[in-house]
């Protein structure tokens, strides 16, 4: 096959600012090894690469080209925990147990960051901090979520709603949790890199070669491919939502979810004058938005997530428009980039790490928060095989549930649907509030005689009573967010 004909990376902005590796040659032959990874992902890359590590030989098999789809089309948020809420999983499994995993969730992002760091991966540029804001003045809630990440051990901060909107200059945004050690990256330039690291350590990666079976019998497995076959004592599958009639049975466990994407074309001054942030932003649980600052003055955003696959070019229609309802100062963005990325989606919301039979694992099901769990689930894996270490049993309590076929999408759907307006109206709301409440104070500072200046600096300085105020558990804006120390702290693996 031409490169030509190849399966390109698509239209995103991070296909037209990647740094290029070499394509990886088809398998046309028979291959005798001692692991064969299932999947060019950022899990199966990091499970092989890992088991290279470790003195073991290693077959990687890609059914078009490595990190072609949601590992090198996601958001490029690194933070740690999983798509499931914490409070889920301390109700399934224990405080103690609970702890434990998100432990390893932070793992899988120090691996990200020292691999960045320790393999000088061009073109990826970790940029510290991630904010996720809230869209109500809901302080109670902020700050439940902020005790609850630092009883699970994590450094966070609180920001009251002033704060926010000192570095987020949209009336949308009320108060604040700050991860000051999650960052974000260039994807496709990570999984990138880290295919270049693999290969270097021995893995031998295959692409265009799509397994078409799996024999698990025996000693020895057999992954069959249209013109190759691989005999190895272990298999990993590292596949998603693509597994169709390779396991059927797992694919059936996960809803496919798309998620689209778009980049807009340099803003210049208008960008920083809007957002003075440079670090990631979430404002919702599950798909509107999240967003960042890239290539020095354009916005990526995401969000409008669909079980079915949709247009991009419509999406990015509404993206747009979301983008100028929450930053009308923007006036008109250019929208150049729109793309989608199709992930699987447990019904638990958690990673599916584990053996399936002996001698076969999977690590699927990252759910929309892959960049720390696919390390994570490399690793774990890795481990096990080589190691024989039982990490990979704290995931047993996430069985694989049959996710409903076309009725569970439909369902999901409905969620998001369902989900997105009760959010969109508490949003109204909580702006309506504070509306009336600033109406109330310019009504009584007029009966106090006030002139209009003083009413306009009075008010300038005004919150709703219902927001969060500069107390002391609230942890204070540093004077430059993107300092020197973060920057240094996002790449030297702590």
């Amino acid at each position: 096959m031409s490169s030509a004909q190849r399966p390109s990376y698509g239209t995103t902005w991070y296909a037209a600012s990647m740094i290029p590796i070499p394509e990886f040659g088809r398998l046309a032959f028979d291959l005798d090894v001692d692991v064969c990874v299932v999947g060019g992902g950022l899990a199966g890359l990091t499970t092989a690469r890992e088991l290279a590590l470790r003195g073991w030989s290693v077959a990687l098999l890609e059914a078009r080209r490595v990190a072609w789809n949601a590992s090198g089309r996601n958001d490029g948020f690194v933070l740690p925990g999983f798509a499931e809420s914490m409070d889920r999983v301390i109700a399934r499994v224990g405080l103690a147990d609970a702890k434990t995993l998100w432990a390893l969730s932070e793992m899988g992002l120090r691996y990200v960051r020292s691999a960045i760091a320790e393999l000088k991966m061009p073109g990826v540029a970790p940029i510290a901090g991630w904010l996720k804001v809230s869209k109500t003045d809901n302080r109670e809630k902020v700050l439940a979520n902020v005790e609850l990440h630092a009883e699970l051990g994590t450094e966070v901060e609180g920001w009251p709603t002033e704060r926010v909107r000192e570095v987020l200059r949209s009336g949308h945004y009320f108060h604040a949790l700050h991860l000051p050690r999650a960052f974000h990256i260039h994807p496709l330039n990570y999984a990138l890199g880290l295919a270049a690291a693999a290969q270097a350590a021995g893995v031998r990666i295959f692409e265009n070669s799509q397994a078409l079976s799996i024999d698990p019998a025996g000693v020895r497995k057999r992954v069959t491919t249209s013109a190759g076959r691989v005999r190895s004592a272990q298999v990993v599958v590292a596949c998603n939502a693509h597994l169709g009639a390779l396991l059927p049975r797992i694919a059936g466990t996960l809803v496919p979810v798309w998620s689209y994407v778009v980049a807009t074309a340099p803003l210049g001054a208008r960008l920083s004058e809007a957002v003075a942030w440079r670090g990631a932003v979430s404002d919702t649980d599950l798909a509107n938005h999240h967003y960042r600052i890239v290539g020095g003055d354009r916005l990526l955003w995401s969000g409008r997530s669909t079980t079915w696959e949709g247009d991009p070019a419509r999406y990015a229609v509404k993206l747009k428009a979301d983008i100028e309802a929450v930053y009308p100062q923007l006036g008109d963005v250019v929208i150049e980039h729109a793309w989608s990325g199709m992930l699987g989606s447990p019904l638990h919301r958690m990673p599916q790490i584990g053996e399936l039979t002996p001698g076969l694992w999977l690590a699927s099901g990252f759910g929309g928060h892959g960049l720390n769990t696919t390390a994570m689930a490399g690793t774990v894996i890795a481990r096990a095989i080589a190691e024989n270490d039982d990490t990979w049993k704290l995931f047993t309590p996430f069985e694989l549930v049959w996710a409903g076929g076309r009725l569970g999408r439909a369902a999901m759907q409905a969620y998001y649907w369902w989900f997105n307006a009760l959010e969109r109206g508490a949003a109204r709301a909580a702006r309506a509030r504070e509306r009336e409440f600033r109406r109330a104070e310019e009504l009584a500072l007029l009966r106090a005689g006030a002139e209009q200046p003083q009413i306009e600096a009075e008010l300038g300085a005004v919150v709703p009573a219902e927001q969060l105020p500069r107390e002391p558990e609230l942890a204070q804006l540093p004077a430059d967010p993107l300092s020197a120390g973060e920057a240094a702290r996002s790449n030297d693996g702590q």
